[in-house]
């Protein structure tokens, strides 16, 4: 219990002057500014009864004055009149003999203290209590303090002040009593002026970070002009680095910075099924590969994964981010699972585009329009939902490709090539090869396999087993939706405008295609839609008005002298020859003969007779002279009285104009 003692009896435990006591307490602060009625954390209160006066708290008091009393070795000591208990609060006494208020407030400051202090305290009362156990076993209680303090290495002055300061509390209350409080001299550090401590802060919480030193200097040097007095150094930066954590972040790194400290939402995805919901968006791989036309740089990926399991369901590889890989991406989902319900998109351009998402009445970019063509997704009825800009925490497919960068990109097979995930984070064989697109995508679709198939997955819905275990269970119990086959085409891409050869060969990008059926369509204009990263297989063709007409396969190109390729080739012209053939006499039913046969027979007309007939003149040269003569003489007489019969039918007034 705390003990209240007044300056007379402290000057007996001193052996000096009560004068000397005040002088001494005043010198060593062991009286605190505020006045009584404390709490039992006083250090003073006022003397009840006839005299009044002063008692000071026995926890304030040297070590010397603490065990003279603990001992009642000057008068007025433990039970002395000049000795005083403090009434437990509120009337109630605890268990431990200590005041409830008091008690409280000691553990309250015990747990406020760093570790090591506490673990100290609990060290010293592990001493007490050892000392009790061998003075309750018979050990006279001055040898069993000299015993302990001899095996600790402490002075047993020391052991018997702690004692004192237990008093009669609890034992397992000693640690909470016995801790230091010791917080270094206060004395020495001068108070910081209002206006400087504005300064050096306001100066320190920017977002260019400026080092303390600097700061510091600046503080120097408006102190000096001002005059202010400035504690040390290292104190301005206690106070500075003792500021909250949020606002330092804030002031010297952003809110970007600030909001990594704000938890991130958890969001429960067992509510969906295989398939349900899918996530997709673009990666930039740290790897140099070699394109197919020599190339170099850095391939970009698009990749879809199920919201539910966490399977990578379907990706495209090509140079940049665009809405030819995003719908070749979704063409390899839908082909090969199923149509999903609800996809969340990034609003990058490729997601963004007329032709993914057009339609939709939320998209971010461009404006939206009535006369849009209806995007990939809206026709086939995909529900779009758009993920915050630059928010990495809404798209849980950056935790697969943060697995990507680790796995895949440093797989071996990419010495060399790899370029690291910064600027700054360059290898030192950077740029020494490039990895050829092919392997790049072999690797690729192996570490993405080997992601899918990895076991001990933590989230809630895996629980140890890989996704393709989980994806599996759920797709096999799943309402799945299947895209028919004229909407497996809607993906492919388009080339318009192709003219068919005189075969009604079509030939694109190095390729050539031809079926029967477009034998019927050469040399007409027709679309062409394809896949580019398979185009040794087939492509799909359509009218210009958008009928679909056929998928032609692909004719591979033979060498020059491959025999076996020339057998096979002229193998199945003659079988296409021979079934031309067979569809030509199936259509012939009549043959030549019966045609003939079958024609009406058509008599010649006769020739009829002249009614007005006209010699003709033949070659004059061959005529004789006298009878030629003759024929000219006729003929000019015939042409003379035709002119003069032309005369008389011409009106008067026309008659000079004739003349003329």
């Amino acid at each position: 219990m705390t003990q209240w003692i007044d300056f007379r009896t402290v000057a007996r435990a001193l052996r000096i002057t009560p004068r000397g006591v005040r002088l001494r307490a005043a010198r060593e602060q062991w009286l605190s500014e505020q006045p009584w009625p404390l709490d039992a954390a006083g250090t003073w209160r006022r003397r009840e009864g006839r005299g009044g006066g002063v008692l000071i708290s026995s926890a304030v008091l040297p070590l010397e004055a603490q065990l003279q009393l603990e001992l009642g070795a000057c008068p007025g000591g433990r039970n002395g009149q000049g000795v005083q208990s403090l009434p437990p609060a509120g009337g109630e006494p605890v268990a431990s003999g200590q005041p409830a208020r008091e008690r409280s407030e000691t553990w309250r400051r015990f747990e406020a203290l760093p570790r090591h202090r506490q673990e100290e305290a609990e060290k010293r009362a592990a001493l007490l209590r050892e000392v009790e156990r061998l003075a309750d076993g018979g050990l006279p209680r001055n040898a069993a303090f000299a015993m302990v303090a001899a095996q600790a290495d402490v002075s047993d002055r020391t052991l018997r002040l702690w004692r004192a300061r237990v008093a009669d509390a609890a034992t397992h209350d000693w640690a909470a009593y016995l801790v230091s409080h010791h917080v270094g001299s206060k004395g020495r550090d001068l108070e910081l002026e209002p206006a400087a401590w504005d300064l050096i802060r306001s100066d320190w919480l920017r977002l260019e970070q400026p080092t303390f030193q600097s700061c510091w200097r600046r503080l120097e040097a408006v102190a000096q002009e001002k005059g202010w007095q400035l504690p040390s150094r290292k104190t301005v930066e206690r106070r500075l680095l003792s500021l909250p954590l949020s606002v330092r972040t804030a002031g010297r790194q952003g809110m970007e910075a600030l909001k990594r400290l704000y938890p991130p939402q958890k969001r429960d995805r067992s509510m969906f099924h295989a398939l349900q919901a899918v996530n997709v968006d673009g990666h930039k791989w740290d790897v140099m590969v070699k394109w197919a036309d020599g190339t170099v740089g850095r391939p970009m990926m698009v990749a879809i994964q199920d919201l539910y399991s966490g399977k990578m369901l379907a990706w495209r590889i090509d140079r940049s981010e665009n809405a030819e890989s995003v719908r070749l991406a979704f063409g390899d989902l839908v082909s090969t699972y199923g149509v999903p319900d609800l996809c969340v998109l990034d609003n990058g351009r490729g997601f963004a585009s007329k032709w993914i998402t057009g339609g939709s009445p939320t998209r971010y970019r461009f404006k939206v329009k009535e006369d849009d063509p209806a995007g990939l997704l809206t026709t086939l009825g995909i529900e779009i939902h758009w993920t915050k800009p630059y928010s990495g925490q809404s798209k849980p497919i950056e935790r697969a490709f943060r697995d990507f960068c680790s796995d895949i990109a440093k797989d071996p097979r990419f010495a060399g090539a790899w370029t690291g995930n910064n600027p700054m984070a360059k290898p030192e064989n950077y740029g020494s090869t490039a990895v050829p697109i092919d392997t790049f995508t072999q690797v690729v679709a192996e570490g993405i396999a080997a992601h899918n198939a990895r076991p001990g997955r933590r989230s809630d819905v895996a629980q140890g087993r890989s996704f393709d275990e989980v994806f599996l269970e759920s797709y096999r119990s799943a309402p799945i939706r299947r895209a028919t086959e004229e909407q497996r085409r809607l993906w492919l891409l388009a080339a318009e405008g192709l003219r068919a050869r005189r075969d009604g060969s079509i030939e694109l990008l190095g390729n050539r295609y031809w079926t029967e059926a477009l034998v019927d369509h050469a040399l007409q204009k027709l679309t062409v839609r394809f896949d580019p990263q398979a185009l040794q297989t087939e492509v799909h063709v359509y009218r210009l008005d958008g009928s679909y007409l056929c998928s032609a396969p692909v004719i591979e190109a033979a060498g020059f002298t491959d025999v076996e390729k020339a057998r096979e080739h002229a193998a199945a012209r003659g079988k296409w020859l021979k079934a031309q053939k067979e569809m030509l006499s199936a259509e012939r039913v009549l043959t030549v003969d019966q045609l003939a046969g079958m024609l009406p027979k058509v008599e010649a007309p006769e020739p009829p007779e002249p009614t007005v007939v006209r010699p003709v003149f033949g070659n004059l040269a061959l005529v004789p002279r006298e009878d030629a003569q003759a024929i000219e003489d006729d003929e000019q007489e015939r042409v003379s009285n035709n002119l003069a019969n032309f005369l008389r039918l011409v009106p008067r007034d026309n008659e000079n104009a004739a003349d003329g």
